[in-house]
């Protein structure tokens, strides 16, 4: 999402921070410790309402996030 295009629907406001944050999809999932979900976090400046969006989530984050425990 591009920032200059951003206007938050409760308070019209302009200006937004975006975030990622991972979650775990199943039981297996956290068992292992392993963040299958990728979403991204659209926070406005002013109000702090906070919209999230799936990602794309690859096999490669997966396995980093298994061994680092991120």
């Amino acid at each position: 999402m591009n920032q200059l295009n951003f206007k938050c629907p409760k308070c019209a406001n302009n200006a937004c921070e975006i975030g990622e944050i991972r979650a775990a999809g199943g039981f297996w999932s956290k068992i292992f410790d392993v963040q299958g979900k990728k979403f991204t976090s659209v926070t406005c400046n002013k109000c702090k309402y906070t919209e999230f969006y799936a990602a794309e989530s690859s096999k490669l984050g997966n396995i980093f996030d298994f061994f680092t425990g991120s």
